[in-house]
């Protein structure tokens, strides 16, 4: 009795990966057109489907409204670059940390500028994208703290949170969209410019005892 209930199940388990493979695609397709059209905070549904390569159904069968599509599109985001973006050289020397933090952060601010305009621009509209902007900023912060907790450590309370919003403010996002888009400069370039201002933001890096 067991083999019908087991292919009915197998059926059901596959109809959902297939779902969850066209609702990763949907997203992946949003994400694109925003990238390839960055003064269009939102695409249409007909334009998010045929990137797709499904019908405007498939998206309304999957998202309640577009909004709910942008929000699903900023977690995927954020769960992505919490993915590729590892913290490296935890322990490593003041110039090993700061080349890593930079690096890192740079490649999340590369590949993630597109999505975050789109979210400043309508967090007004759209309650839900707030707790996503601030909680992307909230990581960017620990992940601060984490890498220069050395340098930190060495603060009073009031000055370490201080040099900490300096330090996100520097490495903010739309501060690498400039150094690339208006500046002209490399990723490379702009990487160093990132990596002297820290290196002169922060204090003495105490001496290991």
């Amino acid at each position: 009795m067991s083999a019908p209930s087991d292919t009915r199940s197998a059926r059901i388990d596959g109809r959902r990966l297939r779902s969850e493979r066209t609702k990763q695609l949907i997203i992946e397709a949003f994400l694109a057109l925003v990238r390839d059209n960055p003064s269009t905070p939102m695409p249409t549904a007909a334009r998010i489907a045929e990137r797709a390569g499904y019908s405007v159904r498939s998206i309304f069968e999957r998202f309640p409204d577009l909004k709910k599509l942008r929000a699903a599109a900023a977690d995927y985001q954020l769960a992505q670059a919490a993915a590729l973006a590892p913290p490296r050289h935890v322990d490593g020397d003041r110039q090993a940390r700061i080349r890593s933090q930079v690096e890192t952060r740079a490649g999340t601010c590369e590949r993630g500028i597109s999505l975050w305009r789109v979210l400043l621009y309508s967090a007004d509209q759209d309650e839900e994208l707030r707790p996503r902007i601030r909680l992307a900023r909230e990581r960017t912060m620990q992940r601060l703290e984490m890498m220069y907790r050395p340098e930190l450590s060495a603060l009073p309370e009031r000055e370490r949170q201080h040099l900490l919003i300096a330090l996100e403010a520097i490495t903010d996002i739309e501060s690498w969209a400039r150094m690339r888009e208006l500046h002209g400069l490399s990723f490379e370039e702009a990487c160093g410019v990132w990596i002297r201002a820290v290196d002169r933001l922060l204090p003495a890096t105490p001496e290991m005892p």
